[in-house]
């Protein structure tokens, strides 16, 4: 090995804790400076090993892997000495993947994984030790004059590691570091050990240092200028030359010329691409492929007694025909195993009632899935293919994506832990970074910076997929100028640009399991919670089947979750004669399902929910599966902007005529495999049917083709091309045509999607539009059930409970569940889960008691009978505010929920007071409980509250709730707006003329023109209806201000027909609060006088004075049984009209004798 100095003690940004070296920067500057190997560190992990090793080796430069331990301290205290371990030998891979494992599985202090020395038993082999400078334990020692010590330490590493124990030296300006190399040497040269140089390196230039030290604070949540903040590292901790190392240590040159030595000493091959699959038992007198065969074809059998679509002899020949193929293709390529498993897993999964889902992605294409009831798509029927899925020409794990009910998906793991041993099955690691938004809070965080600045910084940056600080800032224009002129901005963004993207903490993958042949940790470390659950893999989803484990994806899909509630509830209202519902077996043909798609009423349906799709499925008109599932395929950006998609409806519909595939360049041979897409060449598997077909490729031969025109390999295209050309001519087609329809097959690729999957998704899709279609209040009950903790999801589909005509019940403590559920006349009740602050725990308890003791009385009798500890004070006014109490109580609504409010804090009190008389075995001297006491005369003293207005029930209601239920806020001003020549949103029309429309501003969508300019969306509700109304960039910033979820405002604009939704649309002209409308259209406001005694001019001067210096007049109508007088308050008396000032006037002199005069 040629080079004078290796880098031995390096951490990444996979260290989580410090460090901003990312790996492939890294490894350029290694091969830069010509440095023939490096380490990687990590503390405690090797999260970044296999990226490190693959990257290394690409690059020519020999990796060196480690870790950097932290040492617990024998005598109980929570200080930690540090060692660094280097992997000499596969043997020393091994052991060191055990030791870091046991670090988190039995050494986690706090949080941070901690090694014992005695671990080493048995487990030193292979591994080469550095002591830790100064933060080691012998450095401690030496430095605390601790000799005695620091000899015992030495003895006992050099029993761990013979000849393999090394001092370590560091200079990088840090505190102690002087003395202690001055103890060391001497130390090492008294006991004649070895000492190495190391530079501690946590980043690659000393000019992020600055950079380092924030995102140390942003681990620790300290800021920079923290004083008690400890300062452990500097700005010399870089990747150093072997030049500047070498001069640094020109006074110990042995130093630098060991880290050479110990990279020398340390070589490791990993074997990296192979996989290795637990054996599958299967029973005794059989081989696993024997049993594989026989279940199988007995599963196809099973498949073919159940059909009523599959009853020829000669059509069950093709299926076995092909089931033979497809057999003998998985037996040659070793993955009998894999298919067992899976099986394994999903028939348990299905005989415990969890819904699993017909299958995902290019797996649905096996006939031999389907047949072991993998999947539940017959892949013959719907036109799949099983190369798609596994090519016997190109040899690659097969990848099943398996979808599971959410409430079942841990259950089926749990499973796979028991069957195969706990030790062998674990989730994958997944990784954190520090993205755009979040890190320039961060920073500013870090830094002191305000909250308010950070705040609206990070809302200045876009939210969406991808969006990064360098995006943000060029399409940004009000952010450009903001960085540009101001510093503390400016000193945020260039802080924040070095560390985006820094890998900032790590996590559990969505689905990824692995089960390994043996025990994980002969193919990985194990990361786990202090508890030593939660265990993942330190690799992430392509490192760890780089090593050799087999990955199985179990997803969580929340749609079959709602399916399976759906059914509970149609299930348990039918008849015990009857027989229960079922999604196996039911029409693909309903034409009202189709109808309720075609009218574009997909909310809630699983991929037809978005806008987009909606307006697709509109100029679709989809009748009949198929369609379904091109739609799912159609959906994506490339369709929609090629015009494949205007070009695929334009035949459905008969606007154009259907080719095979294009007018000039068809042949009959195509129509098969193209006319379920009217010709459009829409899916990878119809490229691989027509390279069969025309070019006389094998379906193998025709996946590398996909593959090749999906990736736009130059090379692999013009052979594949040649190819084709050639076994075009040997079927008889003419060069001309078979080069004509390889372009468009070329074209056409790089939008095509999988069909197996597409087909999968679509059952799903169509199986929910059913459910909404034949049982819509179940359905929607579901829906709503499964997205109760997202309100906007709630509202949206609360709103659509209410746009189908299903009535939605109020929650209620005697009837409400935790989930929505519905009565016997088909009303949706509200979910008690659902009310924001109540949360699972209370909820139960509610239903416990009232299951025990019947339905509640009043609140007093309710606070009695449930825990006051689960349902406390902050609960039960969450409950009364929502109106979950207004069905125990009596009275107008307004009245009875302020009652409620009122009694609260006195029914708590009494119910603990009787809960701790029980707990002390005391009877109240007036019975047994005191809920069995005369309630109405606890109630009675309250009567006299204040009522809510309208307006504070309905806030109570969407604070609560997330929306507005017993009414709408609109309901105070219609009589205002009558008067203001404001239109009901159902009685507009598509004229085009200007007309003022006013509601609830219950959706704002902002977006950009192609200037940069922002425009918006709104829509309003007036309870009549609903209208978009489209704000032009022109106007959107004179208005932009108004924009506030849950407000009323009045729009003047023109009114059109919206061809997308089948409603209006408007243009806005302008836009007003009701204030500003009312202080445009009131000409005075009278207050009514009559036969008033008191001081009534002193209240009068009272409400106005705070409301003064407005231009409304104020006019007295002075009413008295001797005479009437009107008298107009002088102009300095004007006043502010606001909805305060109104509701004050009225709650004084009574809501009759407050006349709010207009103009017109």
């Amino acid at each position: 090995m040629t080079g004078s100095f290796v880098h031995l003690r390096l951490r990444t940004e996979y260290s989580l804790e410090d460090s901003l070296v990312r790996i492939k920067p890294l490894i350029k500057n290694v091969v830069k400076q010509n440095m023939p190997a490096v380490a990687v560190t990590d503390f405690n992990n090797f999260f970044a090993l296999v990226k490190f090793y693959k990257e290394a080796e690409v690059a020519g430069v020999k990796a060196i892997l480690g870790a950097d331990l932290r040492v617990s301290n024998r005598n109980g205290g929570r200080e930690t000495s540090h060692l660094l371990l280097l992997v000499q030998n596969a043997i020393g891979y091994k052991n060191l993947t055990e030791i870091i494992s046991l670090a988190y599985k039995e050494g986690q202090r706090h949080g941070k994984p901690n090694i014992q020395l005695e671990w080493f038993n048995g487990r030193s082999e292979g591994l080469i030790a550095l002591s830790g400078g100064v933060n080691g334990s012998i450095g401690q020692a030496l430095i605390s004059g601790r000799d005695d010590n620091a000899v015992e330490l030495l003895k006992e590493f050099e029993f761990f590691f013979p000849n393999r124990f090394y001092i370590e030296l560091q200079r990088t300006g840090r505190y102690g570091e002087d003395p202690y190399i001055d103890a060391a040497v001497s130390f090492a040269q008294k006991y004649s050990k070895p000492v190495v140089a190391t530079n501690d390196v946590v980043f690659l230039k000393a000019t992020e240092f600055e950079a380092h030290e924030a995102r140390v604070c942003i681990h620790e949540g300290r800021t920079l200028d923290d004083p008690r903040r400890e300062r452990r590292y500097s700005n010399q901790q870089y990747l150093r030359s072997a030049k500047e190392m070498s001069e640094l240590f020109s006074d110990i040159p042995e130093a630098i010329v060991n880290s050479i030595e110990i990279a020398k000493r340390c070589t490791i091959e990993l074997e990296l691409g192979q996989s290795f699959l637990p054996e599958f038992p299967v029973p005794k007198k059989m081989t696993a492929n024997e049993y594989f065969v026989q279940i199988a074809e007995q599963g196809l059998e099973n498949r073919f007694s159940t059909s009523i679509e599959i009853t020829q002899e000669s059509e069950k020949d093709i299926y076995r025909e092909r089931l033979k193929t497809e057999l003998r293709i998985i037996v040659d390529m070793g993955f009998t195993g894999y298919f067992l498993i899976v099986m394994d897993f999903i028939l348990w999964a299905k005989d415990k009632k969890i819904p699993v889902g017909p299958g995902r992605g290019s797996g649905a294409g096996s006939l031999v899935a389907y047949a072991l009831k993998i999947t539940d798509i017959d892949p013959i029927m719907y036109d799949l293919l099983f190369e798609r899925f596994l090519n016997p020409e190109r040899v690659s794990m097969p990848d099943f994506d398996i979808d599971f009910c959410m409430d079942g998906r841990d259950k089926v793991i749990a499973y796979v832990a028991e069957r195969y041993g706990k030790d062998s099955v674990s989730q994958i690691v997944t990784f954190g970074t520090m993205a755009a938004k979040a890190v320039v809070r961060d920073v500013a965080r870090v830094q002191g910076k305000s909250y308010s600045l950070a705040d609206r910084l990070s809302k200045m940056i876009p939210f969406e997929v991808g969006m990064t600080l360098e995006k943000a800032y060029a399409q940004e224009k009000m952010l450009r100028e903001w960085i540009e002129k101001d510093s503390d901005v400016e000193e945020i963004w260039s802080l924040a640009l070095k560390l985006e993207g820094i890998i900032r903490n790590c996590g559990k993958h969505a689905g990824g399991v692995v089960i390994a042949p043996t025990k994980i940790i002969d193919f990985s470390p194990i990361y786990c919670d202090e508890g030593g659950d939660a265990r993942v893999t330190h690799f992430d989803k392509n490192d760890v089947e780089d090593v050799g484990l087999v990955k199985f994806d179990f997803l969580g899909l929340r749609t079959l979750t709602i399916i399976d509630w759906t059914l509970s509830m149609i299930n348990t209202s039918k008849g015990e004669d009857e027989h229960p519902m079922t999604l196996q077996h039911i029409p693909l043909d309903d034409s009202d399902t189709y109808k309720l798609m075609q009218s574009g009423e997909t909310t809630a349906v699983f991929q037809l929910e978005s806008r987009g799709m909606k307006e697709l499925i509109r100029k679709l008109g989809p009748d009949r599966f198929e369609d379904i599932v091109a739609l799912v395929a159609l959906f994506r950006p490339g369709p929609l902007q090629s015009g494949m998609v205007d070009d695929f409806i334009d035949r459905k519909m008969g606007r154009a005529k259907i080719s095979y595939p294009h007018p000039q360049y068809q042949h009959d041979c195509l129509k098969q495999c193209l006319e379920s897409t009217y010709g459009i060449i829409l899916y990878q598997e119809q490229v691989m049917q027509i390279a069969q077909v025309m070019g006389g490729f094998t379906l193998g031969k025709a996946d590398l083709l996909r593959r090749a025109m999906g990736k736009k390999d130059v090379v692999k295209m013009a052979e594949q091309r040649e190819s084709f050309l050639e076994g075009a001519r040997r079927l008889g087609f003419t060069e001309r045509l078979a080069a004509n329809i390889f372009e468009l097959m070329e074209k056409f690729a790089g939008y095509g999607f999988n069909k197996s999957h597409s087909a999968a998704y679509a059952l799903i899709a169509y199986q929910t539009a059913w459910l909404k279609t034949h049982y819509p209040s179940e359905f929607m009950a579901a829906s709503i059930s499964s997205d109760m903790d997202n309100t906007d999801k709630v509202v949206s589909f609360i709103d659509e409970c209410r746009h189908l005509g299903i009535v939605l019940l109020p929650p209620d403590v005697n009837k409400g569940d935790f989930k929505f559920s519905v009565n016997g006349q088909k009303e949706i009740l509200y979910g008690l889960g659902a009310i924001k602050g109540v949360g699972a725990g209370p909820v139960a308890n509610i239903v416990d008691s009232r299951r025990e003791g019947g339905a509640f009385r009043d609140i007093f009798d309710f606070c009695d009978r449930v825990d006051s500890r689960k349902v406390n004070k902050r609960v039960l006014e969450a409950l009364i505010r929502a109106g979950a109490l207004d069905q125990i109580s009596q009275g107008e609504i307004n009245h009875r929920r302020a009652i409620l409010m009122e009694s609260s804090e006195e029914a708590i009190k009494l119910s603990e007071q009787n809960l701790h008389n029980k707990i002390s075995g005391i009877s109240d001297i007036f019975g047994d409980s005191l809920a069995s006491q005369d309630d109405t005369k606890k109630l009675k003293k309250n009567h006299a509250v204040r009522p809510f207005t309208s307006r504070e029930r309905l806030d109570g209601e969407r604070d609560t709730l997330g929306l507005f239920l017993t009414g709408h806020p609109i309901d105070v001003y219609n009589h205002e707006l009558e008067n203001m020549s404001v239109t009901p949103i159902s009685k507009v029309s598509g004229s085009k003329k200007t007309s003022s429309v006013a509601g609830l501003l219950v959706s704002i969508r902002t977006m950009k023109n192609r200037r940069g300019d922002n425009y918006a969306f709104l829509i309003i509700d007036d309870k009549t209806g609903r209208l978009e109304v489209s704000v032009y960039a022109e106007k959107y910033h004179s208005y932009k201000d108004l924009f506030i979820k849950d407000q009323v405002v009045v729009v003047c604009g023109a009114i059109s027909d919206d061809s997308f939704s089948g409603g209006l649309k408007m243009v806005a002209v302008s836009i007003q609060s009701v204030y500003q409308a009312r202080c445009a259209n009131l000409k005075c406001i009278e207050i009514v006088i009559e036969n008033c005694k008191d001081n009534w001019a002193t209240r009068v001067q009272n409400r106005l004075s705070g409301y003064r210096g407005g231009s409304c007049p104020v006019i007295i109508d002075y009413r008295q049984s001797f005479g009437d007088a009107k008298l107009c308050l002088g102009a300095d008396w004007n006043v502010k009209p606001h909805d305060d000032l109104l509701h004050e006037l009225r709650h004084s002199f009574g809501p009759d004798n407050v006349i709010l005069r207009y103009l017109r």
